[in-house]
């Protein structure tokens, strides 16, 4: 800092020179060094031009009244004015305000409740669902269609999906009781999760779950990390490299997902789920499969174990367990 090399030089040249030859102020320099004293101030006398106490009872008054009661200061000033009457400037409002605690916003607004995050733990099929809509571009601009999915989250296994020209509450809960009864769910066994979209938040869909005894959860608003499996789903689908840019008739539209599904289904190893397809461990055949890939991979340690640096090569291992938020583990103390 300039400060030290002052220091430094000024026993061998001085201080002024050493401010000098370095482009300093010397009277910075020296303030400095000084220590820093504390300046007592006295109590400020008001100015001449203020407001008077009684002044400044009118105002508050005019602000504390029912007619303003939540208005801003400026729709105050802004309103007297229109009626022909200057009590003080706004920004004196302001001060005003401010001394009795009150600059905040005033205006009655509504406030959103605390949306609680969702926990959710499925450690089998069948146990949480998870369902969503999105768009898929049709012939022209500003069409669509829309695709309908109900996915399995322990599984990652589509239970159900459906392609239609609107979002309708109506289907949501067709698509849902159909799903339900191909997978023979039995009341109290099975949470379905969604984000609030019109058709998840709706009363028709409400209902149907309560009738087949399935509890509901919703995401927190604009949270897409609440419903992360629908949303990588979805994203599995759009970035296939044969997903066309627009579906020109809604039966295109349903043989693309036909085929996307069949394959998503029983050929995708899903990384997320020890490499097996979805319906591989959806329907139990994980175990076996898993097994089967052991004898594999130790057939070929036995064979060349000098390939193998790490030791005795293992397939990836079953999920047991998956979350939706999983909570932060709470270290002993």
């Amino acid at each position: 800092m300039i400060e030290e090399t002052v220091k430094e030089l000024s026993p061998l040249i001085g201080t002024r020179s050493a401010c000098q030859a370095l482009g300093a102020s010397a009277a910075t320099i020296y303030r400095w060094r000084r220590p820093q004293e504390k300046r007592v101030r006295g109590p400020r006398s008001a100015p001449s031009r203020a407001l008077s106490e009684a002044e400044r009872t009118d105002v508050l008054t005019e602000l504390h009244g029912e007619r303003f009661l939540d208005a801003s200061a400026v729709e105050v000033y802004a309103t007297l004015l229109d009626e022909g009457r200057y009590l003080c400037s706004e920004r004196t409002m302001y001060r005003l305000l401010s001394a009795q605690g009150e600059v905040r916003e005033r205006r009655n607004q509504l406030t959103h409740p605390a949306y609680a995050k969702p926990e959710l733990l499925a450690q089998g099929p069948n146990e949480i669902w998870s369902w969503d809509i999105t768009k898929l571009l049709g012939p022209a601009k500003w069409t669509y269609f829309y695709l309908y999915v109900i996915l399995d989250v322990f599984s990652r296994y589509p239970v159900g999906w459906t392609v239609q020209h609107r979002e309708s509450a109506q289907v949501a809960g067709a698509l849902i009781a159909q799903a339900a009864e191909q997978q023979n769910i039995l009341p109290g066994r099975l949470t379905v999760h969604a984000d609030r979209g019109s058709s998840m938040t709706s009363k028709p869909v409400a209902f149907l779950l309560a009738d087949l005894g399935i509890t509901k959860t919703h995401s927190r608003p604009y949270t897409s990390s609440d419903n992360p499996y629908s949303e990588a789903q979805f994203k599995t689908l759009k970035y296939r490299p044969n997903f066309p840019a627009r579906f020109s008739v809604i039966e295109e539209a349903r043989s693309f997902c036909r085929e996307f599904f069949a394959w998503y289904s029983h050929q995708h190893r899903h990384a997320g789920i020890g490499l097996m397809t979805p319906a591989c461990l959806h329907y139990g055949q994980a175990e076996a499969v898993h097994a089967a890939r052991e004898r594999v991979l130790e057939a070929a340690y036995v064979a060349n174990p000098e390939r193998f640096v790490k030791g005795r090569p293992r397939p990836p291992e079953i999920p047991t367990a998956v979350w939706i938020n999983k909570p932060k583990e709470v270290t002993a103390p």
